[in-house]
């Protein structure tokens, strides 16, 4: 098995959509924050498919069936 189809297998489980959520939510605040600063549209853009990306993963962490 392959380092990306380990790391695949491991964020299909609770503890990977977490980490994955917070993670993606901690780059979406930062890219932000730099995007507020310089007001430029592609980190605006990064940051909402981040916030995006980490609300669906904690929300599979939530809803997930056990």
């Amino acid at each position: 098995m392959t380092t990306m189809q380990a790391m695949d297998k491991w964020h299909k489980t609770r503890q990977g959509h977490l980490v994955f959520g917070l993670v993606e939510l901690v780059l979406a605040y930062g890219f932000a924050s730099w995007a507020i600063d310089s007001g430029s549209i592609w980190q605006y853009a990064l940051a909402i498919i981040f916030a995006v990306g980490g609300v669906q993963n904690l929300f599979r962490t939530l809803f997930r069936k056990k």
